[in-house]
Protein backbone atom coordinates (compact mmCIF):
# COMPACT_ATOMS: atom_id res chain seq x y z
CA UNK A 1 0.00 0.00 0.00
CA UNK A 2 3.05 2.76 0.58
CA UNK A 3 3.88 1.66 -2.87
CA UNK A 4 0.76 2.38 -4.41
CA UNK A 5 0.43 5.93 -2.68
CA UNK A 6 3.87 7.53 -3.24
CA UNK A 7 3.89 8.10 -7.26
CA UNK A 8 0.90 10.00 -7.16
CA UNK A 9 2.46 14.02 -5.64
CA UNK A 10 5.01 13.34 -8.42
CA UNK A 11 2.70 13.13 -11.16
CA UNK A 12 0.79 16.00 -9.60
CA UNK A 13 3.97 18.16 -9.35
CA UNK A 14 5.04 17.51 -12.98
CA UNK A 15 2.04 18.42 -13.88
CA UNK A 16 1.76 21.31 -12.43
CA UNK A 17 5.29 22.16 -13.65
CA UNK A 18 4.23 21.39 -16.63
CA UNK A 19 1.20 23.57 -17.08
CA UNK A 20 3.43 26.70 -15.20
CA UNK A 21 6.35 26.41 -18.25
CA UNK A 22 3.43 26.06 -20.57
CA UNK A 23 1.69 29.08 -19.86
CA UNK A 24 4.73 31.23 -19.28
CA UNK A 25 5.87 30.08 -22.93
CA UNK A 26 2.64 30.89 -24.61
CA UNK A 27 3.12 34.53 -23.79
CA UNK A 28 6.80 33.92 -24.69
CA UNK A 29 5.56 33.35 -28.10
CA UNK A 30 3.29 36.37 -28.16
CA UNK A 31 6.16 38.78 -27.49
CA UNK A 32 7.66 38.34 -30.45
CA UNK A 33 4.18 40.53 -31.38
CA UNK A 34 5.24 43.20 -29.52
CA UNK A 35 7.61 46.21 -30.31
CA UNK A 36 11.09 44.94 -29.95
CA UNK A 37 12.44 48.23 -28.65
CA UNK A 38 9.17 48.89 -26.35
CA UNK A 39 9.99 44.70 -24.95
CA UNK A 40 14.09 45.85 -24.73
CA UNK A 41 13.32 49.54 -22.81
CA UNK A 42 11.07 47.54 -20.54
CA UNK A 43 13.38 44.82 -19.99
CA UNK A 44 16.11 47.04 -19.34
CA UNK A 45 15.00 49.97 -17.11
CA UNK A 46 12.19 47.65 -14.91
CA UNK A 47 14.85 45.99 -13.11
CA UNK A 48 16.56 49.62 -12.41
CA UNK A 49 13.18 51.13 -11.57
CA UNK A 50 12.08 48.55 -9.05
CA UNK A 51 15.18 48.40 -7.48
CA UNK A 52 15.28 44.44 -8.24
CA UNK A 53 11.74 43.93 -6.35
CA UNK A 54 12.77 45.48 -3.84
CA UNK A 55 10.53 48.93 -3.74
CA UNK A 56 9.76 52.03 -1.82
CA UNK A 57 6.77 54.50 -3.00
CA UNK A 58 9.13 56.33 -5.49
CA UNK A 59 9.75 52.90 -7.21
CA UNK A 60 6.54 51.59 -7.12
CA UNK A 61 5.28 55.28 -9.00
CA UNK A 62 8.12 54.77 -12.00
CA UNK A 63 6.99 51.41 -12.40
CA UNK A 64 3.54 51.83 -12.88
CA UNK A 65 4.51 55.01 -15.37
CA UNK A 66 6.75 52.30 -16.87
CA UNK A 67 4.12 49.73 -18.12
CA UNK A 68 1.69 52.55 -18.89
CA UNK A 69 4.23 53.98 -20.92
CA UNK A 70 5.40 50.11 -22.63
CA UNK A 71 1.37 49.91 -23.05
CA UNK A 72 0.63 52.86 -25.01
CA UNK A 73 4.08 52.57 -27.10
CA UNK A 74 2.53 48.63 -28.23
CA UNK A 75 -0.68 50.29 -28.98
CA UNK A 76 0.77 53.18 -31.28
CA UNK A 77 3.12 51.18 -32.89
CA UNK A 78 0.02 48.62 -34.25
CA UNK A 79 -1.12 52.03 -35.96
CA UNK A 80 1.87 52.47 -38.25
CA UNK A 81 3.44 51.33 -40.87
CA UNK A 82 6.66 51.63 -43.31
CA UNK A 83 7.16 51.92 -46.91
CA UNK A 84 10.19 52.49 -49.27
CA UNK A 85 9.82 55.48 -51.16
CA UNK A 86 10.99 56.47 -54.50
CA UNK A 87 14.75 57.82 -52.99
CA UNK A 88 15.32 54.28 -52.18
CA UNK A 89 14.68 54.88 -48.24
CA UNK A 90 12.17 53.38 -45.58
CA UNK A 91 9.49 55.56 -44.31
CA UNK A 92 7.42 55.04 -41.56
CA UNK A 93 3.86 56.85 -41.18
CA UNK A 94 0.39 56.94 -38.96
CA UNK A 95 -2.25 55.29 -41.04
CA UNK A 96 -5.64 57.39 -41.46
CA UNK A 97 -8.19 56.85 -43.04
CA UNK A 98 -6.48 58.05 -46.80
CA UNK A 99 -3.46 55.86 -46.05
CA UNK A 100 -0.02 57.02 -44.21
CA UNK A 101 0.43 60.57 -43.17
CA UNK A 102 3.42 62.21 -43.53
CA UNK A 103 4.29 60.10 -46.49
CA UNK A 104 7.61 61.59 -48.26
CA UNK A 105 9.16 60.16 -51.55
CA UNK A 106 5.72 58.30 -51.77
CA UNK A 107 5.23 58.82 -55.76
CA UNK A 108 5.61 55.37 -56.79
CA UNK A 109 3.93 54.37 -53.80
CA UNK A 110 0.16 53.22 -53.44
CA UNK A 111 -0.65 54.42 -50.43
CA UNK A 112 -4.16 53.34 -50.19
CA UNK A 113 -3.16 49.73 -49.10
CA UNK A 114 -2.14 51.56 -45.77
CA UNK A 115 -5.43 52.86 -44.62
CA UNK A 116 -6.61 52.60 -41.14
CA UNK A 117 -8.60 49.29 -40.73
CA UNK A 118 -11.09 47.75 -38.33
CA UNK A 119 -8.08 44.58 -37.47
CA UNK A 120 -5.68 47.58 -36.44
CA UNK A 121 -6.92 48.01 -33.49
CA UNK A 122 -8.19 44.80 -32.52
CA UNK A 123 -3.98 44.35 -32.39
CA UNK A 124 -3.71 47.54 -30.87
CA UNK A 125 -6.14 46.05 -28.07
CA UNK A 126 -4.42 42.72 -27.97
CA UNK A 127 -0.93 43.90 -28.10
CA UNK A 128 -1.41 46.35 -24.77
CA UNK A 129 -2.90 43.28 -22.59
CA UNK A 130 -0.57 40.88 -23.65
CA UNK A 131 2.28 43.49 -22.83
CA UNK A 132 0.58 44.36 -19.82
CA UNK A 133 -0.01 40.58 -18.84
CA UNK A 134 3.56 40.46 -19.67
CA UNK A 135 4.98 43.42 -17.51
CA UNK A 136 3.18 42.92 -14.76
CA UNK A 137 3.92 39.10 -14.21
CA UNK A 138 7.72 40.02 -14.40
CA UNK A 139 9.13 38.75 -11.22
CA UNK A 140 10.43 42.07 -10.07
CA UNK A 141 6.85 44.20 -10.59
CA UNK A 142 4.91 40.93 -8.90
CA UNK A 143 7.94 41.59 -6.26
CA UNK A 144 7.41 45.72 -6.40
CA UNK A 145 3.70 45.41 -7.18
CA UNK A 146 1.51 42.95 -5.15
CA UNK A 147 1.38 42.11 -1.41
CA UNK A 148 2.55 38.44 -0.15
CA UNK A 149 -0.85 37.72 1.25
CA UNK A 150 -2.27 39.04 -2.48
CA UNK A 151 0.93 36.30 -4.43
CA UNK A 152 -0.51 33.86 -1.97
CA UNK A 153 -4.24 34.02 -1.98
CA UNK A 154 -4.12 34.30 -6.02
CA UNK A 155 -1.06 32.10 -7.34
CA UNK A 156 -3.13 30.20 -8.96
CA UNK A 157 -4.64 32.95 -11.03
CA UNK A 158 -1.04 34.46 -11.87
CA UNK A 159 -0.19 31.31 -13.52
CA UNK A 160 -3.50 30.61 -15.26
CA UNK A 161 -3.76 34.23 -16.81
CA UNK A 162 -0.66 33.91 -19.35
CA UNK A 163 -2.19 30.71 -20.33
CA UNK A 164 -5.80 32.17 -21.00
CA UNK A 165 -4.26 35.19 -23.12
CA UNK A 166 -2.14 33.34 -25.12
CA UNK A 167 -5.06 31.01 -26.35
CA UNK A 168 -7.28 33.76 -26.80
CA UNK A 169 -4.31 36.12 -28.83
CA UNK A 170 -3.45 33.70 -30.42
CA UNK A 171 -7.18 32.53 -32.12
CA UNK A 172 -7.42 36.57 -32.57
CA UNK A 173 -4.29 36.95 -34.80
CA UNK A 174 -5.16 33.84 -36.64
CA UNK A 175 -8.30 34.93 -37.91
CA UNK A 176 -7.16 38.67 -38.03
CA UNK A 177 -3.45 38.39 -39.53
CA UNK A 178 -1.67 42.05 -39.44
CA UNK A 179 0.44 42.63 -42.49
CA UNK A 180 2.09 46.16 -40.68
CA UNK A 181 5.64 46.59 -40.49
CA UNK A 182 5.67 49.51 -38.16
CA UNK A 183 7.82 51.21 -35.73
CA UNK A 184 9.59 48.64 -33.61
CA UNK A 185 8.89 45.51 -36.43
CA UNK A 186 10.89 44.17 -38.49
CA UNK A 187 10.54 45.82 -41.95
CA UNK A 188 9.28 43.64 -44.63
CA UNK A 189 10.74 43.14 -48.25
CA UNK A 190 7.38 43.17 -50.13
CA UNK A 191 7.21 46.75 -50.42
CA UNK A 192 11.33 47.08 -51.65
CA UNK A 193 9.61 44.55 -54.38
CA UNK A 194 6.93 46.81 -55.47
CA UNK A 195 8.26 49.46 -55.85
CA UNK A 196 11.19 47.90 -58.43
CA UNK A 197 7.94 46.41 -60.16
CA UNK A 198 6.81 50.10 -60.34
CA UNK A 199 10.00 51.36 -61.55
CA UNK A 200 9.87 48.50 -64.33
CA UNK A 201 7.00 49.34 -65.78
CA UNK A 202 7.37 52.78 -66.49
Amino acid sequence: MVFTSSPKPKIDASKLKGFRDAAFSSVGNFIKLLPTGTVFTFQFLNPLLTNNGHCDDPNELLSRLLIIAGAFSCAFSCFTDSYTGSDGNVHYGFATGKGLWPSPASELVDLSKYKLKGSDFVHALLSTIVFMVTALLDPNTVECLYSSSYKKDHKVLLKAVPAVIGAISSAVFMAFPSNRHGIGYPFSSDDSDDQSASKEVE
